[in-house]
């Protein structure tokens, strides 16, 4: 089992950056694929980036892509999604999550879950 504690998260201006972490505990953090999705209010679930177990590949959504990067240090068992010249449409609660799979973009794909970390990007 393996649980996940997402930090980081926070107000922040348009144009701003934050980056967020993720600390993982109880398993083999590198035998992971690690992701990361987004909840707006009333909206589903999106992915947002996905780093492979040895953090050598990665993949983004298109909306994020070039403002965003995924990274991950398995000797501390952290993933981080690093934020650039956010907008208000990022605004959402920020969930990483672990996959056995290589590099799974869905949310079905996923084995454990962290309980999120809110983002506001608001003048």
């Amino acid at each position: 089992q393996v649980q996940l504690v997402e930090s980081g998260g926070g107000l922040v201006q348009p144009g701003g950056s934050l980056r967020l972490s993720c600390a993982a505990s109880g398993g083999t953090f590198s035998s992971y694929s690690m992701g990361w999705f987004r909840q707006a209010p009333g909206k589903e679930r999106e992915f947002v980036a996905v780093i492979s177990w040895s953090g050598g590949r990665t993949y983004y959504a298109d909306s994020v892509k070039g403002r965003f990067t995924i990274s991950r240090d398995n000797s501390k068992t952290t993933a981080y999604l690093q934020m650039y010249s956010l907008k208000p449409e990022d605004t959402a609660v920020y969930l990483c999550a672990a996959a056995s799979r290589p590099l799974v973009i869905t949310e079905s794909g996923y084995n454990f879950w962290g309980q999120g970390t809110q983002v506001t990007v608001s003048t």
